[in-house]
């Protein structure tokens, strides 16, 4: 690997992904999980798609937010899942620089388009559950719309300062990246450049906009928490009470990586960097992987139709 280690060149026309640092025997076995994560990722999400396009009876808000949220875990895992695989199998480590700013836009705009789609969905539960009356008519089909763009819009914009902050740096150092993918923080560390900028509007977009979306769901299950302790029967509130649990669940895979390897990779030295590296690459697949189990074979109305759907192919 001596011909990629630091000579003298500025802006590379490559980066080289080094995969995980330290476990590099071990790729091939550490991949097996990884393509079984993806697999089950593109399968789940793909089925709830198509469930809930081919039945009218799921043509509702929550539905309508949750395919948002299955296009977005799509195209967030495939945006590094193969190109993860390819190191690991084909030791392809080399990735364009034009190709590993696209990717870093692409991850950071669409976790934050995730990070969106929960709160709408978490709006919706909590209209659901404390205003049933008024569900339809708050949630019409037209503000369901209005807020995915709105959710687009905002990862969109605010993600892209990253690849042209990126872009401006000098890499005259190494264009070795010790991960398995371009994330914005790990490109920029290879500057020979004052990259506080770049550091700074990452701590900014982190806690401004991730940070207010988590304020917003503990809101809204906060307040659903309480209604659910003034329902009548007790198989209701704990009918309820379980929905909600396994949804903080799914919230706290998405949120929790998050602000960890934000704050590891700025300031977590002593965290070891291979750790660093799995932990970001696992997230990349996990909540792609919960969703789907989550939100949809845990949904009664899109579990039936699918027990339906396999039911009448049998017969």
């Amino acid at each position: 690997m001596s011909e990629f280690n630091t000579t003298d060149f500025t802006n590379p026309s490559t980066f080289i992904l080094m995969g995980i640092p330290g476990l590099e025997a071990a790729h091939i076995w550490i991949s097996i999980p990884f393509c079984a994560m993806y697999a089950i990722a593109v399968f789940g999400n793909f089925t709830v798609l198509f469930i809930v396009k081919r039945e009218l009876s799921l043509h509702e808000p929550i539905y309508y937010f949750l395919c948002m949220l299955a296009v977005t875990d799509l195209v967030m895992c495939t945006s590094t899942v193969p190109k993860m695989l390819s190191i690991f199998w084909f030791n392809s480590r080399e990735i364009s620089f034009s190709a590993c700013l696209t990717q870093m836009y692409i991850v950071h705009s669409f976790s934050g388009m995730e990070s969106g789609i929960l709160v709408a969905m978490a709006l919706d539960r909590y209209v659901a559950i404390c205003h049933p009356l008024r569900h339809s008519t708050i949630l019409t089909n037209s503000l369901v719309a209005k807020i995915g763009l709105a959710v687009a819009l905002r990862s969109g914009i605010l993600t892209l300062p990253y690849p042209f902050l990126a872009r401006q740096w000098s890499y005259c150092r190494t264009n070795i990246i010790p991960n398995t993918y371009c994330g914005h923080i790990g490109v920029v560390k290879l500057a020979c450049a004052d990259i506080r900028i770049s550091s700074y509007y990452g701590l900014f977009d982190l806690f401004a906009v991730i940070g207010m979306d988590v304020f917003f769901i503990a809101v809204s299950y906060t307040q659903i928490l309480r209604a659910i302790f003034h329902l009548p029967t007790k198989d209701a509130r704990l009918k309820t009470f379980g929905t909600c649990i396994s949804h903080l669940f799914a919230i706290s895979a998405l949120y929790i990586p998050i602000f960890f390897f934000s704050l590891v990779y700025r300031f977590g030295h002593n965290v070891p960097l291979y750790l660093r590296v799995l932990i970001t690459s696992v997230y990349q697949v996990m909540p792609p992987v919960l969703h789907p189990i989550i939100y949809g074979v845990r949904t009664k109305q899109i579990r039936n139709r699918l027990v339906h759907l396999f039911t009448r192919k049998e017969t």
